[in-house]
């Protein structure tokens, strides 16, 4: 299977404190990887590191063909509109609706009209398993669960080859956990995601 990211030798430290040392790993294309680790041991800012937000202290990533950290600001950008994030928390925009926090990938990547991008919301709340009124909610108005599914349409408008995922059944109570990672794994399935 073809290799779609790439992680060697990774060190982070912070001052004094040595965050990473020497992690190597990679991830094949259709791989559901789960990275599990204490609280504090680094998987957030690991995966800041593998999308760009982050600069490590030393190693390399290779993420869907590109060194991460020595490769132009054009070329960052054209990867990341490959890849999906949902983040801790979900990161929706409080002063926005539903609907519209899914439309900020195509606002901010295409140059479609704003009818079909209205569509493609509503489309990726559905496929996430939301009803159509949904779109119309502030993320206030939601639950937990709720939330997360939201993030993830988000993560995935633009149709990703790999979504990262940090920490996406935090906060979510056990049959709400479960039925996260049972979407995860359908939508992994039909769709060909690559998941970490």
């Amino acid at each position: 299977m073809e290799e779609v990211l790439r992680v060697d030798s990774i060190v982070t430290r912070f001052g004094m404190q040595q965050v990473h040392d020497g992690v190597s790993f990679t991830v094949r294309r259709g791989e559901v990887i789960g990275l599990i680790g204490g609280s504090g041991s680094g998987k957030s800012v690991l995966l800041k590191e593998v999308i760009g937000l982050v600069r490590p202290a030393g190693g390399r990533i290779e993420l869907l063909g590109t060194d991460v950290w020595h490769c132009s600001p054009e070329e960052l950008n054209a990867v990341r509109r490959r890849f999906g994030v949902l983040f801790q928390d979900g990161a929706l925009f409080s002063s926005i609706s539903v609907a519209e926090n899914v439309a900020v990938p195509f606002r901010e990547n295409t140059l479609l009209p704003t009818d079909l991008i209205s569509a493609l919301a509503g489309f990726k709340l559905a496929l996430v398993g939301l009803p159509a009124e949904t779109g119309a909610k502030s993320p206030s108005q939601l639950s937990g669960g709720m939330r997360k599914r939201v993030a993830l349409a988000r993560a995935l408008a633009l149709e990703p080859e790999i979504v990262f995922l940090d920490e996406p059944t935090s906060g979510l109570d056990p049959v709400g956990a479960r039925d996260f990672e049972r979407l995860l794994r359908v939508l992994a399935d039909s769709l060909g995601l690559t998941v970490f």
